[in-house]
């Protein structure tokens, strides 16, 4: 799976290569940067593990590529250009020259993973907005481009930098996009309680990003007596106006993605998978239950295709619920999110006046992705030991590690402040700017805010060079630092950025309060 995964970024660096150099007119051929987006986004952690769709990708793409070469007369001779394969065997093959340590020199080959892990998260924000009807010929430009520069052995370690900055700019740009799509179509987030507990109900569980997905899924139940329930990173959905009118939209099951083997066992109704986080399921029973859509997909699970209007027939999963056995209760009460930019900046002058008068001392940014690892245990011990005059905001999955602790409230400002998914980050960052607007400030980094943020996925990546090319400096990654990055790589980081990894918890805690 990895080797095919190398060969299909291989392909779209061929293809991007074509478009960069030759600049062909491609209005017949819109739908080709909506393939790079979607090809890009399979390769996404634990998106898809299904070796015949990257395999039919991988073909799809090669002749998209060969259509290209037709069309423009190109003499490239690079071989992302020209390389043929045919059989599976043949692309393995093949893959095991092309792949990530094709690239001998180790800093280059560290910047250029970096740049190309941020493109993929860059691409799967893209391919939201895009499914919502919101796209920019700006950002499928840049990543072309991006991706093609990733083949030029002429660049120098400064020059990737300089890429991998830009590379932050266009993920900015591309999550302020999809809070666009998303906030035009569904509404701005508000302040929710979110029901944990269940109903005595056969139920869909939905899991991912895809909000597209979850609407036609949420349209097509109603009034058949089946429940919908979020899971992991689809729990901010019930944050927007426009989800509240279904009846059967009742609540979240579980925890952050990595939990599911143990969750899904337990809510004993389909789940449909709308993009990642896929952990491979330990019975045949629980992977006949799962359904993938979008660029999700497991061998022996049934995928579900949209046709040419975007529209997806969720029949078969919604029969198969009404034959099963409502979902067991794992737990009971209520959570609250939907602390959105335009949430917290209604609430502005509260917050304002709660930091000028000392109440609130410090923000801690704690976004990001959660993980199965113990290590990981250090950011709910990290939320817990927080001084009660501070606020943690969050995004991601992360959250799940301290959301439903008992935290309390600061004169009703809750001391978590769910923004939303992982591209809800975005909020973060505006939120931050409108605070240094308010308070006068020359530089966000003199902003009594720290940000201490668990990475793990690619789309991670993404998130963090955005921040880094906004100027956050000081950014602290953990539980470990990413092992993609070279020790000078990661030392230019430290020396520019201070980037740095996380320590104790006590020492942690005491070197922000002070910082």
């Amino acid at each position: 799976m990895a080797k095919l995964q190398d060969l299909l970024i291989y392909s779209l660096k061929g293809v991007s290569l074509i478009l960069t150099k030759e600049k062909p007119d491609l209005k017949e051929m819109k739908h080709l940067n909506h393939e790079i987006l979607k090809s890009l986004f399979m390769t996404i952690t634990n998106a898809n593990f299904d070796a015949n769709a990257f395999e039919k990708e991988i073909n799809k793409m090669l002749t998209l590529r060969d259509r290209l070469i037709e069309m423009t007369g190109t003499d490239l001779t690079h071989d992302a250009v020209i390389f043929r394969v045919g059989s599976k065997e043949e692309m393995v093959e093949k893959a095991a020259t092309v792949g990530v340590l094709a690239t001998a020199n180790e800093d280059v080959r560290s910047l250029r993973e970096m740049i190309v892990y941020g493109l993929k998260g860059l691409a799967a924000y893209a391919h939201h907005a895009l499914n919502l009807g919101k796209e920019d010929d700006s950002i499928d430009t840049f990543l072309c481009e991006a991706l093609a520069a990733t083949l030029d052995d002429t660049l120098t370690a400064d020059d990737l930098v300089a890429l991998t900055l830009k590379t932050g700019e266009y993920g900015v740009k591309a999550m302020a996009l999809l809070d666009s799509a998303n906030t035009t179509k569904y509404g701005n987030p508000e302040i929710t309680e979110v029901n944990i507990g269940v109903k005595n109900n056969p139920a869909i569980l939905i899991s991912g990003h895809d909000l597209t997905d979850l609407e036609q899924l949420l349209e097509q139940t109603k009034g058949s007596g089946v429940d919908i329930y979020t899971h992991s990173e689809m729990l901010p959905a019930h944050y927007y106006p426009a989800f509240k009118k279904y009846d059967n939209f009742v609540g979240n099951y579980g925890n952050a993605w990595w939990k599911q083997i143990e969750e899904f066992e337990s809510f004993n109704g389909p789940i449909l998978f709308t993009t990642n986080c896929i952990v491979p399921p330990r019975s045949e029973e629980v992977k006949s239950r799962i359904f993938t859509s979008g660029a999700s997909g497991f061998p022996g699970c049934v995928h579900i295709d949209a046709d040419s209007d975007g529209k997806k027939d969720f029949t078969q999963i919604i029969e198969m619920a009404k034959k099963l056995k409502p979902p067991t209760e794992i737990e009971t009460g209520k959570i609250v999110g939907g602390f959105a930019h335009n949430q917290v900046l209604a609430l502005a002058d509260k917050v304002v006046a709660a930091v000028k008068s000392g109440a609130i001392k410090k923000f801690f940014v704690m976004a990001g992705c959660d993980g199965r690892m113990k290590s990981r245990s250090y950011y709910t011990d990290f939320a817990e030991n927080l001084p009660k005059d501070t606020v943690i905001l969050t995004a991601g999955c992360a959250k799940y590690r301290y959301n439903k602790l008992n935290l309390g409230d600061i004169g009703g400002i809750p001391r978590v402040l769910d923004a939303g998914q992982c591209n809800d980050s975005y909020s973060l960052a505006v939120i931050a700017l409108k605070l240094k607007e308010v308070f006068g400030l020359d530089d966000i980094n003199q902003l009594p805010i720290a940000f201490n943020i668990a990475w793990y996925e690619q789309k991670a990546v993404i998130v963090l060079l955005a921040l880094l090319s906004l100027g956050v400096k000081n950014i602290h990654l953990g539980p470990t630092l990413p092992g993609f990055l070279s020790p000078n790589v990661a030392k230019v980081l430290v020396e520019t950025f201070g980037i740095a990894g996380v320590g104790t918890v006590e020492d942690d805690i005491k070197l922000f309060m002070e910082g």
